[in-house]
This record gives structure tokens, C-alpha cells and sequence, in this order.
């Protein structure tokens, strides 16, 4: 019998069913729009957090984590090891994140999560490497003993404002029985972004250029998932953030960093700051902190698209109508997907008496009317909730550039040290958390996305006026400097039309000899 962690539930579903793991990580998005949730947060006490969770590998503590919400008829532990041990083989450090320590000195605290040292130098691999071997693990124990005109296929479409798309390509692969469509706007992710997709050249992968924006990306893939018909045909599946597993697989890293910064010992004093688009990295956080890690409070740390921070200081979720471009483009979003499974803990507690049915049902009203309106309101009882765990902080594209700047000037741990303009939008909230706080018993930690040689206009602009600084020597590493002299495979999608992008899988999928 699963435990209540172990199932899972529709954010805007009023109805008592729930589903299992594999039912939650194959369909990827419910059928009524919303994202799937485990309704109960499974506790751990302090002393198994610092009596044994602290000394563990990082491996070791993904298992014990994903333990606790996948039961264990779905994948028994020995699967489990082996999915998590592959999964992590693939990264360059073996720490996995590994952190680095007093950035600036002893005097701040001033802590890098480097999530960057996966396959394709985004913090989208320690999810993505695990979800790719988790849906051929599913779907080669479907298929071990169907013929094979009636073997299952999945079909993964995703939409990718820049990491997403590289990160899922190389998770997925070659992968038995699956295919991959990644959608992505055109001339609006940086050029080594597009060579690490469109550069792949396995049969089972293709990349779609979309005319438009991400938001337009993201929408046209929502509407695939709500297209039935299209979806019992291709047996559609989820790789962006939506997917439960993403966010699974991204809380090993809160622990792991907490127990780093800590050494292993108790501490009421840490602060995370996570740059945030689609809300996915945050949420693990917030996982992580009602699982029971004491971490004084998360920080979203937000480019000019902003409507997380203006959310947290209104109550006031409204979809903009433009996006604004920046120097953190894979923050360039008008909606948060995930913040949606936020608010559903959220109307629980505070608007639903700890009922699930009437929780569904308030999201589900809240998101009817941002699909009318544009916009709701939420009580302010949600944005009181909300401060207990969260602050923001929005940070422009001059700050972002000028902290890159600043980062190279003045660390000393290692010395000129290079920021990606995402991990800037972090430090750059970090400082301004610092300054306010003036603590100099809190320990912060700031989340590294990317590595700075993806966004190679961004930091070149910030560190041309260095004599020293070399973009080839100091920055590019062997095997994206490779990238440019590959074969490349995409498709271009004129316009921002569900109907073409459909018609694009169908002529893909059928060339494909999957």
C-alpha cells in the first residue's frame, strides 16, 4: 500500500482520484490542465537529517529522498540505485553539484551552487538524466513481453526558453521507444544553446524553431497535452518542468548544498536564492523545507519579467502582454507553470481547511480566471503564507551585468570567477540579501543554472574591458567549442499555429523508425 506521498493528485482536481508515479511522470500534465502533486509531504526528523543524511553521497541521498515518494511496488530499491547511479554517471564532478565555498571571502558567507556540470552545462541535467532513463525503464517494462506491432511509445513534446531543450534531448537520446520534439522560438535562445540541440543527431530526436515567443512555445505544447485525440494517437509526454520528476530529482540538491554549507551540523541560518522562470528550481526548495531541512527562507530572484515578485508584494497574479528580452533569457517568461502547485499547498492550508477536493477546486477557479481575465487575486491570507517561506527580488539587466562584472573583480575563492547572467540575477539578490540582513551568522547559498559559456554575449559584453579575460581561454570548454562545425537538424515552424506544429510531429514521427 503507497504511502499518502506516494500518490499523486491534479492541482485543479475536485475529485478524490489519484494516481500512481508512473501514471503521474508518463502523462506528464493532467488531463484538466492542472500539474500533479503528492497531497502529503513526508517528514523527516532532525536526526535523521543530521545523524545520517548529512555523511551521504549525493547518490545516496537522492535514493533515500525519492524513496519517500515513490512506493516501492512501483520501482524497487535495487532499480531505484541503479536509475540514480546511471543517472549521475553522465556528470563531470563527483559530488554532482558540488559548492563553492565562501566565494568572496569569509566575510559574507556567500556560498555557488554549481549545477552546471552535467552533460549540457545547465542545472536542468540533474532532473533531466534521471527522467530520460526513468520513462525507458517504465515503458521497457510495459513492452518486455508485447509483440512488437503493439509495443507503447511515448512521444515527449516540450517547449524550452534555452536549457530545457538541450538538457531533455541528451537525457532522451537514443532512449528504446521514445521520441522527442523540442519547440524553441526562434533567434531567441543564444546560438550555443541552438548547436547543442539542433546538433544532436539521433533518429529519435528532432527540434521544431518556433516564429514567436516562449510563452507562445509553452502554449502551443499545453494545447498538444489537451488535444485528446492527438494524445491517445501519440501517447504525448512531459519533460518540462511540469513533470513531477523534474522537481523530484531537483531536491537532493537543497539537502545536499544545506549539509555543505553546514557542515552536517543543524542550522536555523541558511538562505537560498534561486533565479526563477517557470518556478520548478524554487519548488524543490520548498519540498525541501516542509520535508523538514531548516532553511530560514527561499529567494526568488527575478529578471524584468517579473510577475513572481510583483505577485509576493500584491497578491496579484497578471499575465503582462509582452515579454521583455534580457540578458537571462531563459527567465524571459510571462507565466510561472509551477507556481500552480505552490498555490494549491497554499489555498489547502490557509483557504481549503487541509481539504484537497476544495483546495483543486479554488486553483482550478483561480486559473479559469487567468485564462478569462488575464489575471486573479488571491486572498491575503496566500501572501502572508507565501512570506513565511519566500521573498523576492527583481533584478535589471544593468545589475545583471554590472555583478558579472563585480564577481570577476573582486572573488577570491577561486579568483576571477565567471558568472552566467541567470547565476548573476542570483548573486546580484544575494548581495542586496546580505546588505539588508547584515547577519554575519547566515550562511547563503545562490543557485548556478548555467555555465557562463552558453550566454558567450552576456559576459563577453560585461568582461571585454578586462585586458586578461579571454572568452576561449577562460570560459569555453573542448567540447562546446566542437559544436559549431556539426551537422545541424531542425525544422522551422512559421508561425505560433498548434495545427502546423502537429502536422510537423506527424511527418517527423513517421520518418522515424522508432
Amino acid at each position: 500500500m503507497p504511502a499518502d506521498s506516494q500518490v499523486y493528485r491534479s492541482t485543479r482536481s475536485s475529485s478524490p482520484k489519484t494516481f500512481s508515479f508512473e501514471d503521474a511522470i508518463i502523462q506528464g500534465l493532467a488531463t484538466d490542465g492542472g500539474l500533479f502533486i503528492p497531497p502529503t509531504i513526508p517528514q523527516v526528523d532532525q536526526a535523521t537529517l543530521f545523524n545520517e543524511w548529512s555523511k551521504l553521497s549525493f547518490q545516496d541521498l537522492a535514493f533515500e529522498i525519492m524513496r519517500l515518494y515513490i512506493a516501492q511496488d512501483e520501482i524497487p530499491d535495487a532499480d531505484l540505485k541503479d536509475l540514480i547511479k546511471r543517472s549521475y554517471s553522465t556528470f563531470r564532478s563527483d559530488k554532482v553539484t558540488p559548492l563553492v565555498q565562501n566565494v568572496t571571502g569569509d566575510k559574507e558567507n556567500l556560498h555557488i551552487l554549481e549545477l552546471f556540470h552535467g552533460p549540457t552545462y545547465a542545472f536542468k541535467d540533474v532532473a533531466l538524466q534521471f527522467v530520460g532513463n526513468l520513462f525507458e525503464y517504465f515503458l521497457q517494462r510495459t513492452n518486455a513481453d508485447l509483440p512488437e506491432g503493439k509495443k507503447k511509445q511515448l512521444t515527449v513534446v516540450g517547449a524550452t526558453s534555452g536549457d530545457t531543450g538541450s538538457a531533455a534531448i541528451y537525457g532522451l537520446r537514443g532512449k528504446k521507444d521514445v521520441s522527442v520534439f523540442i519547440l524553441y522560438p526562434t533567434g531567441r535562445i543564444s546560438p550555443i544553446q541552438e548547436e547543442q540541440m539542433t546538433t544532436v543527431p539521433d533518429e529519435n530526436v528532432q527540434t521544431l524553431s518556433v516564429t514567436g515567443t516562449f510563452d507562445n512555445c509553452q502554449d502551443i505544447v499545453k494545447a498538444i497535452f489537451g488535444d485528446r485525440e492527438f494524445n491517445s494517437k501519440h501517447n504525448v509526454g512531459a519533460v518540462n518542468s511540469i513533470n513531477w520528476a523534474r522537481i523530484l530529482a531537483q531536491i537532493t540538491y537543497y539537502f545536499y548544498s544545506f549539509f555543505q554549507a553546514t557542515n552536517g551540523k543543524d542550522s536555523k541560518k541558511v538562505k537560498f536564492v534561486v533565479p526563477s522562470g517557470n518556478f520548478g528550481d524554487i519548488l524543490a526548495g520548498y519540498f525541501a523545507k516542509k520535508m523538514g531541512l531548516p532553511i530560514e527562507k527561499l529567494a526568488i530572484a527575478t529578471n524584468e519579467n517579473d510577475i513572481l515578485d510583483r505577485f509576493l508584494k500584491s497578491g496579484l497574479y497578471e499575465r503582462s502582454d509582452k515579454v521583455a528580452a534580457t540578458l537571462s533569457p531563459a527567465m524571459d517568461i510571462l507565466i510561472s507553470s509551477n507556481f500552480e502547485r505552490l498555490l494549491w499547498y497554499l489555498a489547502r492550508e490557509y483557504l481549503a481547511d487541509s481539504d484537497d477536493l476544495k483546495a483543486g477546486e479554488i486553483v482550478n477557479n483561480w486559473f479559469q480566471e487567468l485564462k478569462t481575465n488575464g489575471k486573479f487575486q488571491v486572498d491575503k491570507s496566500i501572501i502572508q503564507g507565501a512570506s513565511k517561506d519566500f521573498t523576492s527580488e527583481r533584478v535589471s539587466n544593468e545589475e545583471t551585468s554590472e555583478t558579472i562584472k563585480k564577481m570577476y573583480q573582486s572573488s577570491v575563492n577561486p579568483i576571477h570567477y565567471i558568472l552566467d547572467p541567470h547565476t548573476a540575477v542570483g548573486v546580484c539578490a544575494t548581495e542586496r540579501l546580505i546588505a539588508k540582513d547584515n547577519d554575519k551568522s547566515i550562511q547563503y547559498i545562490s543557485l548556478s543554472t548555467a555555465h557562463p559559456a552558453k550566454f558567450a554575449d552576456a559576459v563577453n559584453n560585461a568582461l571585454s574591458g578586462f585586458s586578461n579575460y579571454s572568452f576561449e581561454k577562460d570560459v569555453l570548454p573542448e567540447d562546446l567549442k566542437k559544436l559549431s562545425t556539426l551537422k545541424k537538424k531542425l525544422k522551422f515552424i512559421e508561425r505560433a499555429d498548434v495545427e502546423l506544429v502537429k502536422n510537423a510531429i506527424e511527418e517527423e514521427l513517421a520518418k522515424m523508425k522508432l
